[in-house]
């Protein structure tokens, strides 16, 4: 697995609230995996973490999603917290980077709450995806099939509900990162 995503390089979007496991351990499998990785957020400098509702670490951002292509990008993760997502989905740049992976036919790996930016996006429509349970009705009236599953995998968007679930979605998300982009990835 050390080179399954050796010369790939995955782009981790999230801002302040994001739920630290649910960003450091898919970082860490995926550079396990050999991908280079970068934080990308809405601002320069930090992002603040949560370990549930209290301060976690902060992580050095290495480039704002108004400086990131995803063309430099060969997937992306979607960390959860509830706070994270809720920034990304008022930020048009960072809305747009996330979009911008589905219309490349690029694989994408949210979690828990993190499919808020991907409703906002406009990218779930026809889509069977999970989450967090919360987001069951925003994924449903964004036009997607909301399932209570530990990962699930839609044409290159892979989805789990919560940090329990980090095992599985890590290692599906590594194995869609490997086999790379997928036709159609975006839902007529």
């Amino acid at each position: 697995m050390a080179d399954t995503l050796k010369g790939k390089r995955i782009a981790f979007l999230a801002a302040d609230g994001v739920e630290q496991v649910e960003l450091e351990r898919p970082w860490a499998a995926v550079r396990e995996a050999g991908a280079d990785v970068d934080l990308v957020s809405v601002e320069d400098g930090e992002v603040q973490a949560f370990n549930h509702l209290d301060k976690g670490d902060t992580f050095p951002v290495d480039r704002t999603v108004g400086d990131a292509r995803a063309e430099d990008y060969d997937g992306l993760v979607l960390p959860g917290g509830v706070a994270n997502p809720d920034f990304l989905r008022t930020d048009e740049h960072a809305v747009g980077f996330a979009r911008a992976f589905f219309e490349q036919d690029k694989p994408v790996a949210v979690i828990c709450h993190g499919p808020w930016t991907l409703v906002e996006a406009g990218v779930l429509r026809g889509r069977t995806i999970t989450s967090w349970p919360s987001l069951r009705t925003d994924i449903r009236n964004a036009g997607a099939t909301w399932v209570d599953e530990q990962v699930h995998v839609d044409n290159g968007l892979v989805s789990s509900r919560k940090p329990d679930d980090l095992p599985a979605f890590c290692a599906k998300a590594v194995e869609e990162f490997a086999e790379g982009r997928h036709e159609q990835h975006v839902a007529a």
